[in-house]
C-alpha cells in the first residue's frame, strides 16, 4: 500500500503529516511540527529573510529524514499567505528544490479553503449540512460555506495572526489604540465575507488550525472560570489537560460570548501572563491576541454560536486529494472527480462557453485518448486534463475572437478551477493553446513553466485534441460515430456518417495527417466506413 506525506509551510509554522493507505482510506503514521514564523519578515518588508528561509529549511530537512524513515512513496509540499505574498518566494522555491529534491507549491487562499474541506468534511461528525469552516493561519482567514460537503463559496482574508500583530501589536500588553486600529480592519474585512458568504442556518461552525486549539484548550482548562489574577486548577494540571483535549478530534466551545470573554482578557494580559495560559504555550502567546480578536469580531458579525475544534487541517486535504488521485476505489475519488469538474464547469460559463455544444469534442477527444493508448503511452491524469481543454478551450473568445487561442491559455492558467494545482492548469492552458495555426515549439511562453519532461505529452494531447476538434466541424445535431485501428505504420480512423455527411470532417483530418506522422511517426488515413 503507497504511503503519502503531506506539508504545509504556513506564515506561523512548518508541518507534516504522513499517512499510509490501508483499505482504500488514510490511516496517520507521522505527524510533526516547527515553528518557523515566515510570514513575520514576509509582513515587515515583503521579503522572506534569510534567517526564516534558513531556519524553515532545517524543519523541511528533518521533515525528509521522516519522510524517507517511513518510505514515503508521495510527497507533495505547499506554501500559503507568506510565500503568496513574499517577492523572493521563487528564490526560495529554488532554494527548497536544490536542498531537498521536492517541488514547493504556492497555493491560492481559495485553493487552501479547498483543500481544507476536503481533508475536515468527510472526518468529522455532523459535517454533512450546512457548515461553515474557519481556518485562521498565520497569514490569512480562510473561511467556507459548505452545503452537504459541498463547497458553496470560499473566501481568503489577510487577516492571520501573525500578519495582524505586526501590523498592530508592537506593544506589551497591546495599546488601547492598537486593538481598535485592528479591531477595524477586521470588522471591516469580515463584514464584506459575510455579504459574500451568506452563512444563514449554519447547523455546525468547525474551526481548525493553531489560534482555534489555543482558544479551545484555554476555556477547556477552566480558564474563564478563574478570576484575573489566578488560575483555580494548578497551572501544570491545567496544561496537561489543555494539550490533552487539544489533541482530540473535536473540541466544543459555546457560547461564542466565551470567546469574547477570552479575546477581552487575553489583551489586557503581558506576554509572561499569556504564556502561562493552559492551552496557549509561549510561541502561540506571542500571537494569541490578534487571533482571538479575529475569532471574537467574526462570531458577533456573523452571528454564530460558537465553534468545534478539528486537528484536521490543510495537511489532510493534501493527503486526501493524494488518495483520490491514485485510487479510484477509494470513497474521496468520486468526490474530487466530482468536485474538480464542477470547477471546469463553472469557469466555462464564467466566460460564455456553453458546456452542451463543446460535449461532442469532449467526448471525442476522451475516445481517441483511450483507442490511442498503445500509441499515445501518456499518463493517465492526462485524460481529465484533455478533458478540461476541451470543456475550455474557447474561454478565450471571451475577451476577443482574434488571437483567441492565446487568451484562453492565459484564462485557464490564471483561473481559479478547484482541483487542479498551477503546474496541471499550465498543462491544460497549454493543450488548449495550440489549436490554430500554431503548434508547440520549444521556448514558447505556454511551455515555459511546464517541466521540459512533459513537453511530449503536451504535443500528444494537442493532437489528440485536434482531431477531436476535426471530428466535429459544423456538426449541428449528429454527432460522427469513429472506429480506431491501429497498424504498425498507420492509424487508419473510420468514420460513420451522419445525415448531413462528412466531408468537412474528412478534410480536417487530412490537415492534420502531416502533424500526426511528425508526433506519432505514423500514417493517419481517415476514410468514410
Amino acid at each position: 500500500m503507497p504511503t503519502f506525506a503531506a506539508i504545509d509551510i504556513g506564515s506561523n509554522s512548518c508541518r507534516l503529516k504522513i499517512a499510509k493507505v490501508v483499505n482504500h482510506t488514510l490511516r496517520t503514521i507521522a505527524e510533526d511540527r516547527e515553528v518557523t514564523r515566515i510570514g513575520t519578515s514576509v509582513f515587515e518588508s515583503g521579503m522572506v529573510s534569510p534567517d526564516a528561509m534558513a531556519l524553515t529549511l532545517r524543519a523541511l530537512k528533518r521533515f525528509q529524514r521522516a519522510v524517507q524513515a517511513h518510505g514515503v512513496d508521495q510527497v507533495r509540499v505547499v506554501a500559503t499567505s507568506a510565500m503568496r505574498d513574499a517577492r523572493n518566494g521563487a528564490a526560495f522555491q529554488a532554494w527548497v528544490k536544490a536542498e531537498t529534491g521536492w517541488n514547493l507549491e504556492i497555493i491560492s487562499g481559495l485553493e487552501e479553503g479547498r483543500l481544507i474541506h476536503s481533508g475536515v468534511v468527510d472526518a468529522e461528525p455532523g459535517a454533512g449540512g450546512r457548515v461553515l469552516l474557519l481556518d485562521l493561519g498565520g497569514g490569512s482567514c480562510e473561511i467556507t460555506l459548505s452545503d452537504r460537503k459541498r463547497i458553496v463559496e470560499t473566501v481568503s482574508l489577510p487577516l492571520g495572526a501573525v500578519r495582524l500583530s505586526e501590523q498592530f501589536l508592537a506593544d506589551d500588553p497591546p495599546s488601547e489604540d492598537g486593538l481598535l486600529r485592528m479591531r477595524q480592519l477586521i470588522a471591516r474585512e469580515l463584514r464584506k465575507a459575510v455579504q459574500k458568504l451568506h452563512p444563514e442556518d449554519v447547523s455546525l461552525v468547525i474551526a481548525t488550525s493553531g489560534t482555534a486549539a489555543a482558544l479551545a484548550g484555554a476555556a477547556a482548562a477552566g480558564f474563564l472560570k478563574s478570576s484575573a489574577k489566578s488560575v483555580k486548577t494548578p497551572v501544570k494540571t491545567a496544561s496537561k489537560r489543555a494539550a490533552r483535549l487539544s489533541r482530540t478530534a473535536s473540541l466544543e466551545l459555546t457560547p461564542a460570548a466565551d470567546v469574547r470573554k477570552l479575546a477581552t482578557r487575553l489583551a489586557k494580559m503581558s506576554l509572561p501572563a499569556r504564556e502561562a495560559v493552559p492551552g496557549i504555550g509561549p510561541r502561540r502567546a506571542e500571537i494569541i491576541v490578534a487571533g482571538a480578536q479575529v475569532y471574537a469580531e467574526l462570531f458577533e458579525i456573523f452571528d454564530l454560536p460558537g465553534f468545534r475544534y478539528s486537528t484536521l487541517g490543510l495537511r489532510d486535504g493534501i493527503l486526501t486529494q493524494m488518495l483520490a488521485e491514485q485510487d479510484a476505489r477509494a470513497t474521496a475519488h468520486q468526490a474530487f472527480e466530482h468536485e474538480r469538474w464542477q470547477g471546469v464547469l463553472a469557469t466555462a460559463r464564467r466566460y460564455g462557453v456553453d458546456p452542451k455544444k463543446a460535449e461532442p469534442v469532449r467526448a471525442h477527444a476522451v475516445q481517441l485518448f483511450r483507442d490511442l493508448k498503445a500509441l499515445h503511452q501518456m499518463p493517465a491524469e492526462y485524460e481529465s486534463w484533455i478533458e478540461a481543454a476541451a470543456l475550455l478551450r474557447d474561454t478565450g473568445k471571451f475577451i476577443n475572437h482574434q488571437g483567441h487561442h492565446r487568451h484562453t491559455q492565459y484564462i485557464i492558467s490564471s483561473s481559479e478551477i478547484y482541483g487542479y494545482t498551477p503546474l496541471q492548469r499550465t498543462i491544460i492552458s497549454a493543450i488548449a493553446r495550440y489549436l490554430g495555426k500554431s503548434r508547440p515549439q520549444p521556448g514558447d511562453r505556454a511551455l515555459r513553466n511546464i517541466p521540459v519532461d512533459e513537453h511530449k505529452n503536451v504535443q500528444r494531447a494537442v493532437l489528440l485534441l485536434r482531431l477531436a476538434e476535426a471530428l466535429n466541424r459544423d456538426r449541428i445535431s449528429d454527432v460522427l460515430r469513429v472506429a480506431v485501428k491501429i497498424t504498425p505504420k498507420r492509424v487508419r480512423l473510420d468514420l460513420k456518417s451522419g445525415r448531413s455527411g462528412a466531408e468537412l470532417e474528412l478534410w480536417s483530418l487530412r490537415r492534420e495527417a502531416d502533424y500526426f506522422r511528425e508526433v506519432f511517426g505514423r500514417e493517419l488515413f481517415p476514410a468514410l466506413a
